[in-house]
């Protein structure tokens, strides 16, 4: 159990510099215990802040998320942090509205594509349907079909929409942008004493005799590679997907997902879209491309990507997971595939002329963590005093951010969580 004495001095490492580990240092230095006279938090991170899923996400925020354990004071305090810090202006902070929406989707393939001119095929196959994980489900929310979609929700082909069904209003969905939100997080807490450290951790030491407990972190320095220590009181994993490689115990998988961001002035609108492909739907990268050596891509005859409209004049939209390539040492090997990318382009294209013809600004990939066997998140205590996990989070990671970093900061300050009762999520349940 971690220690509750308030005045004791303390060297807090928190293993990973993505959402959690930054939310956490933030909420370390905000908690009524801290002394920065006393007491160091230290953010470890292998290459820069938000350089994995945190800063590739979708940033959606909802009351109807998972788990309910957690997902109003995350809520909640995403709100106060906004109102607080000037989230609106400094990292996208707003509600909007969010719904599911069926369609048929067109084949543009005989047109120019989304960056206005034609593409040849792409090599590799697709298969349309993969497992219910891989799908990325926010939720089982359906929500009442309605008789026609909202006339603000106007960046979608009507000819394409079958149907359209709401999820959730601004009272009960919001979203950020995941990277300035989180290196604003990380920024805040370097302003209120925490630090940040480049490198990757290399040993925990927990040894000892009697009970085992925390004495320190060692890693290599990302630019002189030299090997060093932190003496350690506190350490916190929120590696995200690589919590398993920092800590063999812990029961975390990795999942890779693809997203693309398409310049795009629409409605504040996150829509869950299932899309009816046409037969014989070739995309952008047509039936054997301008150089007649390419492979045809096949589809699934669904699809279901997901689109967020933000108010910087873009739309994120995201498709379904893979676990086709492991997880690598460290996210600046992170490679994207770039047909799982232009298939995510296509789809959202099929329905929706300005996804037609905006700019694609970004292709991406990252890798999201999740409990193996299911569950979680991770919060809470291990079983090795001064030893915590934060991991696991799923594709609700931003929502869940805040709930986390309190929880952990009344974890090392007050020896268990007081703001929820998560004892479902106790690390030492999967451990």
């Amino acid at each position: 159990m971690a220690s509750a004495t308030k005045t004791a001095e303390r060297n807090i490492v928190i293993v990973g510099g993505g959402i959690i580990g930054s939310t956490t240092a933030y909420f370390l230095t905000r908690h009524p215990s801290f002394n920065p006279a006393k007491h160091t938090i230290t953010i470890l991170e292998a290459q820069s802040i938000a350089s994995g899923a945190s800063g590739k996400a979708g940033g959606l925020l909802a009351l109807w998320a998972y788990p309910s354990s957690i997902v109003p004071l995350s809520y909640k305090l995403h709100a106060e942090l906004a109102e607080e810090h000037d989230g609106a202006t400094r990292w996208g902070y707003r509600t909007l509205h969010c719904g599911s929406l069926s369609a048929n989707g067109k084949d543009y393939s005989a047109h120019t594509n989304i960056n206005g001119s034609k593409q040849g095929v792409g090599a590799g196959a697709a298969e349309g349907n993969g497992e219910q994980w891989h799908k990325l489900p926010k939720t089982n929310l359906k929500g009442n079909t309605k008789n026609g979609i909202p006339n603000s929700l106007d960046w979608f082909d009507t000819d394409t929409i079958k149907s359209y069904s709401e999820m959730g209003t601004p009272s009960t969905t919001a979203q950020v942008h995941p990277y300035l939100f989180t290196t604003s997080m990380a920024s805040l807490a370097v302003s209120s004493g925490a630090k940040v450290i480049l490198g990757s951790v290399t040993a925990i030491d927990y040894s000892g005799p009697g009970a085992q407990s925390v004495k320190s972190v060692t890693y290599e320095d990302k630019e002189t590679k030299e090997v060093c220590n932190i003496p350690a009181t506190d350490i916190i994993l929120a590696a995200g997907p690589w919590t398993s490689r920092v800590f063999p115990q812990a029961p975390i998988e990795a999942m890779r997902a693809h997203s693309v961001v398409i310049k795009a002035d629409v409605s504040p609108y996150a829509v869950f879209s299932d899309i009816s492909l046409p037969k014989g739907f070739t995309g952008s990268r047509g039936g054997g491309g301008g150089d007649g050596k390419g492979k045809r891509r096949r589809h699934g005859t669904s699809v279901a990507p997901e689109m967020y409209a933000r108010p910087d004049w873009t739309v994120y939209a995201c498709g379904e997971g893979d676990t086709l390539v492991t997880l690598p040492a460290s996210s600046d090997l992170v490679t994207c595939d770039e047909d799982s990318c232009q298939d995510i382009i296509d789809y959202v294209s099929s329905i929706s002329t300005p996804l037609r013809e905006g700019e694609v600004l970004v292709k991406q990939a990252c890798y999201l963590p999740s409990v193996a066997g299911g569950g979680g998140p991770l919060i809470g205590e291990t079983g090795i005093r001064g030893l915590l996990m934060a991991t696991g989070h799923t594709c609700w990671g931003i929502q869940n951010s805040c709930a986390t970093g309190k929880l952990m900061s009344e974890f090392v300050f007050e020896g268990e969580a007081k703001s929820a009762r998560i004892e479902g999520l106790d690390p030492r349940r999967f451990l």
